[in-house]
C-alpha cells in the first residue's frame, strides 16, 4: 500500500491543508453561504484564500505540493483562517519547514540510563515506564506490567504502545473507550511523523498499521495531530475491573528523545483502592498462577 504522507515522501503539507479546509463550513468562519453546490465538504479554496489574504493560485500550489516555501506570516494567517488548535498549528509549521537538514541515520536501539531504571524499580506505588517518541516501551516497572501487559514476554519490536493498541486483542480490550484511545494514538503518531519525516521506523509502523487495520487507515487520513499532554484513561482490567488513572508524562533531560510516563489515581478514590490492590497482587510470588476472584471494587478488597 502506498501512503501519501510525509513519512513516505508524500505531500503532507497539502494533505493537511485540504483536510483542515474540508473540516470547516463557511458559517464556522463567518462567511456567507452563496448557495452554490459544493463538490466537496468544507471551505472552497477561494474562501480559504480570502480568509488568509493570499491568492487562490498560491493555495492551489500549496495543496498540490508545488511549493512548501511559506513565510511565517502566511503560515500564521493560514492557521488562523483554518481555526487550528495549538498542536495543529505547531504541526503546520513543522511540515512546512523547508530548511535543509542533515540526513538522519536509521536509529539503533536506545539505551535507558541506569539511574532511570533504578528510579522505575523504586516506584513501588506507581506504574511507570520509559517511552521514546515512537511510543516504544524501553523500560518499565512491575506496576506497568501488571496494569498493561507483560512487556518482557514480547519481542522488542512488539513493545510499542500504538502497535499494541491496534494489533493486540488483549491490550485493546483493556480500554473502556478503545476508539478514543486509538484516535489519540494516531494523532500522536501523525505529529511525530511530521516532525521526523526521515524516520524509517515510523514509516514502517504506519505502513504495517495501514495494511492491517481499517480504522487506522480511516483515522490516519483525517490528519488529526496531537502532542503530549496530561490524560485521564479508564481501563477495564481483568484483575480489578474498571480503573480510571491520570497519565503523567515527563521529558528526560539527559535523553531528549525519551519520556517518563506514570499512572496515578485520584486520592481516596475507588481507582486508588483498585490500583493499590493491583500492585499488591503483582508483588505476590504466585500472581502468575491465576487471577484473584475476591476483589470487590465497592470495598477495595
Amino acid at each position: 500500500m502506498e501512503l501519501q504522507d510525509n513519512a513516505s515522501g508524500g505531500n503532507e503539507l497539502g494533505d493537511f491543508l485540504r483536510s483542515r479546509r474540508a473540516a470547516l463550513t463557511p458559517h464556522q468562519v463567518g462567511l456567507p453561504d452563496d448557495g452554490r453546490p459544493r463538490r466537496v465538504p468544507g471551505l472552497r479554496r477561494e474562501e480559504l484564500a480570502q480568509l488568509a489574504h493570499v491568492s487562490i493560485d498560491y493555495i492551489v500550489r500549496l495543496e498540490q505540493g508545488r511549493t512548501r516555501r511559506v513565510s511565517r506570516p502566511v503560515l500564521d494567517a493560514l492557521a488562523d483562517a483554518l481555526r487550528l488548535a495549538a498542536d495543529e498549528r505547531a504541526y503546520l509549521f513543522t511540515v512546512a519547514d523547508v530548511a535543509p537538514g542533515a540526513p538522519t541515520p536509521r536509529p539503533g536501539r536506545q539505551q535507558v540510563d541506569p539511574q532511570l531504571r533504578q528510579m522505575l524499580a523504586a516506584m513501588h506505588d506507581i506504574p511507570a515506564m520509559i517511552l521514546n517518541r515512537r511510543m516504544d516501551v524501553l523500560a518499565w516497572n512491575r506496576g506497568a506490567a501488571a496494569l498493561l501487559t507483560d512487556f518482557g514476554a514480547l519481542a522488542p519490536p512488539e513493545r510499542n504502545l500504538i502497535r499494541l493498541t491496534f494489533l493486540d486483542d488483549a491490550y485493546r480490550a483493556l480500554y473502556a473507550d478503545w476508539p478514543r484511545a486509538a484516535r489519540e494514538c494516531v494523532a500522536v503518531l501523525r505529529m511525530e511523523a511530521g516532525r521526523h519525516p526521515e524516520d524509517q521506523v515510523i514509516a514502517a509502523l504506519i505502513g504495517e498499521l495501514s495494511m492491517r487495520d481499517p480504522d487506522f487507515r480511516t483515522w490516519w487520513a483525517s490528519h488529526r495531530v496531537r502532542g503530549p499532554r496530561q490524560l485521564t484513561k479508564t481501563y477495564v482490567h481483568p484483575v480489578v475491573g474498571s480503573i480510571t488513572l491520570d497519565v503523567q508524562q515527563f521529558s528526560v533531560d539527559t535523553q531528549p528523545d525519551q519520556q517518563l510516563v506514570a499512572y496515578t489515581a485520584p486520592p481516596d478514590s475507588p481507582s486508588q483502592e483498585a490500583l493499590r490492590f493491583l500492585l499488591q497482587w503483582a508483588a505476590r510470588p504466585d500472581q502468575a498462577n491465576g487471577r484473584p476472584a475476591t476483589y470487590d471494587s465497592r470495598h477495595g478488597k
